[in-house]
């Protein structure tokens, strides 16, 4: 998940891609000068990294989504009763008609304007979507509105102790009562089967929320996830025996470089279960399917997003 080593990876990424931007300009420079001396020419700059997006803060009026071929979306805030509280969360979803649910849990950065608009895309393919801010135990919204602010030192110290307080039982807990609460909605179908998705540390907490409600929970969708493997008894792997749910499971090439071993016992992990599962690692750094990120890649995010839509499309 997003932590110290992966944040120095990151940057160091990000440090490669400005000394090759660098680079790129002055061999080109050069070469304009040689081949057209005396004419000075306009030139392009390369192309940047993608800009954060802007981040809507939870709870702001919104005019009612719209999507270019799809449905009609209705979006709220919501609260949800937890066995721990009551946390708040973004709901969106077709405004006609019932279909399946699904949980997608943000990354360290939690619930802001990126994941409200990842979610409304979702809700855009005929999903019923909820976000839940998932350190509700600690505090209400807004946590952040950009994910540029938990990568300062104040944010992160202030995320700290709020990841402290989430334990696994906890997210199983969250998960059950988020699913639940999802089959209570007019706009979900209870008849078909839930999705759950997550990034970066909500990577695991989908195959908490599987492990905790199999009979529902018919797909998960795991992108960045951190802490997938570990040894701990409660390691998330250990619960794939647990689940019923067909699993996508996108791993990061630098996290795939620190655990080079995980993929293959997730991989064994769900063949002794009976799961179906994709576990690929991505040409792409942790963080790649966020589109606020400083390492957001469009078009392995883009794949990623393909590859989800075709396992719903496939068990829910």
């Amino acid at each position: 998940m997003c932590d110290d080593t992966t944040e120095a990876e990151n940057e160091a990424y990000l440090d490669r891609i400005r000394l090759g931007r660098r680079e790129f300009g002055m061999g080109a420079s050069a070469v304009v000068a040689a081949l057209t001396t005396g004419c000075r020419p306009t030139s392009t700059p390369p192309s940047q990294p993608p800009e954060a997006q802007a981040a809507t803060p939870p709870g702001s009026t919104e005019p009612e989504p719209t999507t270019a071929s799809g449905p009609r979306l209705a979006q709220s805030m919501v609260t949800v009763d937890m066995p721990d509280g009551t946390a708040e969360a973004f709901f969106v979803a077709p405004k006609d008609g019932r279909h399946p649910g699904v949980i997608m849990w943000p990354d360290v950065a939690g619930l802001r304007g990126a994941y409200e608009q990842m979610a409304t895309r979702l809700a855009g393919e005929g999903y019923a979507v909820v976000v839940v801010n998932q350190y509700y135990r600690s505090t209400r919204l807004p946590i952040f509105t950009s994910f540029s602010e938990w990568r300062t030192d104040e944010g992160r110290a202030r995320i700290s102790p709020m990841r402290e307080a989430i334990t696994p039982e906890g997210i199983a807990s969250d998960g059950a009562a988020l699913a639940a609460w999802l089959d209570q909605r007019p706009e979900v179908d209870p008849d078909r089967g839930l999705a759950t998705t997550g990034y970066c540390m909500g990577g695991p907490f989908t195959l908490r929320t599987a492990a905790a409600a199999p009979e529902r929970v018919a797909a998960i969708g795991s992108f960045h996830g951190g802490g997938l493997v570990t040894d701990d008894p409660s390691s998330p792997h250990r619960l794939l025996a647990e689940m019923k749910a067909a699993a996508l499971i996108c791993i990061a090439d630098n996290d795939d470089e620190r655990e080079p071993e995980a993929k293959e016992i997730l991989r064994r992990a769900a063949d002794a279960a009976g799961l179906e599962a994709e576990i690929e690692v991505y040409p792409a750094q942790h963080g790649w399917c966020t589109i606020d990120s400083p390492v957001y890649d469009e078009a392995q995010a883009e794949r990623a997003w393909g590859r989800m839509l075709a396992l719903f499309s496939g068990h829910l």
